[in-house]
């Protein structure tokens, strides 16, 4: 169920008609600089400044962003997918299109409630989703045609699909990184004999917990004065 705050809840009450504009934030990593940038864009007319959070941003307008699907708020932990798409000749857009690393890029969406005759914003901007860019396509269009960028984001909750790191092997870790050889004994760990002394015992047998499986360490025998 959504909550709305009391001033949104007096103002519409009054039936003064609804004026909603939709808010974007990415920081991708730079190609070019490897440091992280920040870009701001929404459904107004012109750039306008808007404090989140505490946090002063500047938000790109004049078709910048173009729309998205409707933003549903839903609680729980499945994985929410949302499509924005964006005007891919903006320079703005261009600049993150081409200059960042967009691939799992943290955003966050917003929506800015206004009045309807002064245009005053009403509040501070509400959140209404929050993860990454999973996808982006640029469409090129027929001539006459509007050039357009399409992006499917996914919601924070992904990261619970990630695979526990004990499931890992030692393929999967070299994939990313070559060179690490931290798990290259993770398929024979359990397998391997143990030495005590001057005796040799096997590893136990998978799943069984009983004392006898577990090797006992040999006693020193005491020599003869």
């Amino acid at each position: 169920m959504r909550i709305w705050s009391p001033l949104l809840r007096s103002h519409y009450a009054a039936r003064k008609g609804r004026y909603a504009r939709l808010l974007f934030w990415v920081a991708a990593r730079d190609r070019d600089t490897q440091q992280t940038e920040t870009l701001g864009l929404w459904t107004g007319d012109d750039h306008l400044d808007f404090e989140i959070a505490g946090e002063i941003r500047t938000y790109y307008g004049a078709g910048t962003l173009l729309g998205a699907d409707p933003l549903n708020l839903t609680i729980g932990l499945e994985v929410r997918t949302q499509r924005v798409v964006f005007s891919a000749i903006a320079p703005e857009v261009e600049l993150a299109l081409r200059g960042y690393d967009t691939k799992l890029a943290p955003v966050e969406m917003h929506l800015a409630h206004f009045d309807p005759l002064s245009g005053v914003l009403l509040e501070e901007p509400e959140p209404r989703f929050k993860g990454v860019i999973d996808q982006l396509e640029i469409i090129t269009p027929e001539a006459g045609g509007e050039a357009a960028a399409t992006c499917t984001l996914i919601s924070a909750a992904y990261r619970l699909r990630n695979t526990l790191s004990l499931k890992k092997s030692d393929a999967a870790l070299r994939a990313r990184a070559p060179d690490d050889g931290f798990r290259k004994d993770t398929d024979m760990t359990g397998s391997v004999d143990a030495v005590w002394g001057e005796l040799r015992a096997s590893a136990p047998p998978a799943n069984d917990p009983s004392p006898s499986a577990i090797p006992s360490r040999p006693t020193a025998v005491e020599e003869p004065r």
